[in-house]
């Protein structure tokens, strides 16, 4: 009987990993609220202009964490270095901050970007990153400590190409 248990339990393991091996992956994660927020808020701003709204990309997200712990832990803001993807930064000491205030804060660059002809008056790339046509894919992230937060979102394919209008 020992040997008919064993058997199967080998015979199950086996299974299992030849499952595994023949691309069935584990079923993705669920987003958390603070993704579906965020997500949520990119699209309402994409929406108001007709647009298809953006995925949820667990990748993304994980580059995005990623490079927001990077900056914190060294007390930097800047876009990180040579990416294939577009980003969109936010930070703020003292203070905690809401998937709304960031995503607000960046769509309301909406005010200095002429469509007509295709140019800012002052900062309006966050925006046009946001509204970016092509763009498909969004993965965000914030990371937390000594007072200040840093927030990464990253966007697929990128936006903000000179000469292009993103919409």
């Amino acid at each position: 009987m020992r040997q008919a248990t064993c058997f199967l339990i080998v015979l199950a393991a086996t299974a299992s990993a030849q499952w595994r091996h023949f691309g069935d992956a584990p079923p993705a994660a669920t987003p958390s609220s603070l993704a579906r927020d965020i997500l949520a808020r990119h699209n309402a701003v994409r929406a108001r202009l007709g647009m298809h709204p953006l995925a949820w990309s667990g990748r993304l997200a994980a580059h995005a964490q990623d490079w927001a712990d990077t900056l914190l832990a060294r007390g930097q803001f800047i876009h990180r270095p040579n990416s294939t993807y577009g980003e969109n930064l936010f930070d703020i000491t003292g203070a905690t901050a809401s998937p709304a205030q960031v995503v607000n804060a960046w769509s309301a660059e909406s005010r200095n970007y002429d469509y007509a002809s295709n140019r800012c008056n002052g900062k309006c790339g966050h925006y046009t990153q946001i509204v970016w046509r092509d763009t498909k894919e969004l993965g965000c992230a914030v990371a937390r400590g000594r007072g200040r937060e840093v927030w990464v979102c990253n966007y697929d394919p990128p936006g903000n190409w000179a000469g292009r209008r993103p919409y």
